[in-house]
């Protein structure tokens, strides 16, 4: 009876126990794997092996490490680089990242719940509520990346951006270059690469990318949802690069009114594809699809409060015409290089000054009014 009743307790305790961030370690270790097999991995000690891979500001939603990046600063004979200008950076980058997430995300989950969960959404309530998810996801993630980068330079080291303002894309493909960077290298490095790529003419580049994609969908949840999310992606893709051959004798330089177009285009497939991402099942996406279309009525939205409104206002102007944590904070890196600010309405350089010391201390104190009701992370049931 002993024996049957702590089979059961193991059995239980199997089926609901998954150490934390288990995708983004594992990935992490599978590049190590398939670098190492490929005679790209150099010799090092174990104890540098075993930091590499238990190294916690990324473990909960990363972004991935590869040991490439990693590795050489642990082996640098100039040790922890702990001091001030890391610390201000770092400390800074932190306070960031957690004002996305506590001032922005979780407010804006709070704020356009009343339309989110809407079961039969009209067009208006379809629409406000796939805004809202796509603006939170992204200050959610990018909030925990920022932190994570922000923690690495407190104890002297430098992991990859993550995001680098996705929502200002002009492409699909531009867009996975923006958004989850990591993840996006990894896909392109070791699942389409492997599959050869666009090697091999045009028809199996479409199939490289809709495999590549549909993996990826896979990979965030074993739910047809999730593998629908990453096939739309793959169809995005393959459209985007047959259209690019169709026109390839043609000038490539778009107008600024073409531009923005294909800036409108890329965020609302990808804002349509972000339904299927956080729909439970199909039934519920296909859903707010039809909300989406219309087909549930047209009715003015009554939900709301103007305050909920103002807030996704202020969210999308933050994301869509504001420098990234990139623009701001490692302009001033030593060299570092950065991408340009595009498409965005002021330029500011993050400096260890009395002004920015003021606007970083602002930050934090309304991030300590608000952490008492903080949510967890979308990304960390992934």
């Amino acid at each position: 009876m002993v024996f049957h009743s702590l089979s059961f307790i193991c059995i239980f305790l199997l089926n609901i126990l998954l150490p934390v961030g288990i995708s983004f370690f594992t990935f992490t270790q599978i590049a190590v794997l398939v670098d190492a097999y490929h005679g790209k991995v150099q010799p090092m000690k174990f104890t540098h092996y075993c930091l590499f891979a238990s190294y916690f500001p990324y473990i909960i939603a990363g972004p991935i490490l590869r040991h490439q990046e990693l590795l050489p600063q642990f082996t640098d004979t100039r040790g922890f680089r702990i001091n001030g200008d890391n610390f201000a950076i770092g400390i800074s980058i932190v306070i960031f990242g957690l004002g996305k997430k506590l001032l922005l995300a979780d407010n804006l989950g709070t704020a356009m719940n009343p339309v989110v969960a809407v079961a039969d959404p009209q067009l208006l309530q379809a629409w406000l509520g796939a805004l809202a998810y796509t603006l939170q996801l992204y200050f959610d993630f990018s909030g925990y990346s920022d932190m994570a980068i922000g923690a690495s330079r407190l104890l002297g080291f430098k992991i990859p951006i993550n995001f680098n303002s996705p929502y200002k894309a002009v492409s699909v493909s531009d867009f996975w270059q923006r958004w989850h960077m990591s993840l996006s290298q990894f896909l392109k490095n070791y699942l389409y690469i492997s599959l050869g790529g666009n090697r091999r003419g045009q028809l199996v580049r479409y199939r490289n990318l809709m495999l590549t994609m549909l993996l990826g969908g896979l990979w965030h949840g074993a739910n047809w949802t999730f593998v629908i999310w990453g096939g739309l992606h793959g169809l995005y893709l393959c459209i985007q690069h047959g259209w690019k051959h169709l026109r390839r004798n043609r000038a490539s330089q778009p107008s600024a009114v073409a531009a923005a177009v294909s800036r409108v285009l890329t965020f609302v497939a990808v804002m349509v594809a972000w339904v299927f991402f956080r729909a439970p099942d199909l039934a519920s996406a296909l859903t707010v699809l039809a909300g989406l279309a219309g087909l549930h009525g047209m009715s003015p939205v009554t939900e709301l409060a103007w305050p909920a409104y103002g807030l996704l206002i202020a969210a999308a102007v933050i994301a869509w015409w504001m420098p990234n944590t990139n623009e701001l904070f490692l302009a001033a890196d030593n060299g570092e290089a950065r991408a340009p600010a595009a498409f965005s309405l002021v330029r500011a350089d993050w400096s260890p000054n009395l002004r920015w010391g003021v606007a970083i201390g602002l930050l934090l104190t309304l991030c300590l009014l608000s952490i008492d009701k903080a949510d967890d992370f979308i990304y960390a049931q992934f």
